[in-house]
């Protein structure tokens, strides 16, 4: 009980704050000497939304099912998006993520292991304000979504987990092995044309739908898109095996972290 513990003391109340400070200060650096600032995590998903349902929804009218609503493709497409953006954001910024904080690892006293949920907890606020202007696209174009969007949180937690686990183990690696950024933007590139942001998984061949399952972005976006536009419960077994996969991959990249933590002041 106590080892388990351990895992998740990094998010009590004994660190909370320092990780919600720290958490603020990186969404403001990211914007740091812009015109418009932290506008900018505004601005941007306003626009690329208002293209995609622009180019899919009225120049090439595209349809993600049959008898499908003129503006459903350019919601689906989206919705898929954020999510895939959030994992993204945290990965592609892990593996630099403790070398550029190198003065925080000389640190006796600073809790290093804080760092991957600053990194999540920053990329959730650009979720939370992408998902905010979607949700306004929908109701302003498609109508009110079903009452099961309300469980999003339910999908979205565990997800989060899952990313913090995997920016653990990034992290850690990417003090030793410094060209892990190129190897990371390259995954990163492939992994989004194998995850269903632009096409139903029904597109995909039926004897290869399985492989795609692999991925786990796969049934994260799956069950966001049945909770916030299909309307559909979750599949309660599916849904177990998500969550026990989610705490595996945190608990496993946590352990990874720790135990190369003990050679970063040698590297660094």
């Amino acid at each position: 009980m106590t080892i388990l513990s351990n895992f998740f003391s990094v998010i009590s109340k004994n660190n909370q704050s320092l990780i919600l400070s720290l958490s603020k200060r990186d969404l403001q650096q990211r914007y740091q000497g812009s015109l418009l600032g932290f506008l900018w995590s505004v601005i941007t998903p306003i626009l690329m939304l208002g293209i995609y349902t622009f180019i899919f929804s009225v120049v090439f009218k595209a349809k993600w099912g049959v008898g499908g609503d003129k503006y459903e493709f350019a919601m689906l497409l989206f919705s898929g998006l954020i999510v895939f953006n959030l994992f993204s954001d945290i990965i592609s910024r892990s593996s630099l993520l403790i070398v550029s904080h190198s003065n925080y690892v000389k640190k006796v006293i600073f809790p290093v292991e804080i760092l991957p949920w600053v990194v999540t907890i920053s990329s959730l606020v650009n979720f939370l304000i992408s998902f905010v202007i979607w949700f306004v696209f929908y109701i302003t174009l498609i109508g009110l979504p079903s009452i099961e969007i309300l469980l999003i949180p339910i999908v979205i937690v565990p997800f989060c987990f899952l990313c913090a686990g995997l920016s653990y183990f990034i992290s850690a690696i990417g003090v030793y092995l410094r060209d892990l950024n190129q190897i990371i933007s390259l995954m990163i590139t492939a992994i989004m044309f194998m995850t269903p942001i632009f096409y139903p998984i029904s597109a995909i061949p039926e004897k290869y739908q399985s492989i795609m399952y692999i991925n786990p972005l796969t049934n994260v976006i799956e069950m966001f898109r049945d909770l916030a536009i299909f309307g559909n419960d979750i599949k309660i077994y599916s849904f177990i095996i998500y969550l026990l996969s989610s705490l595996f991959v945190y608990i496993l990249g946590y352990l990874s972290f720790k135990s190369l933590r003990k050679g970063f002041s040698d590297v660094l």
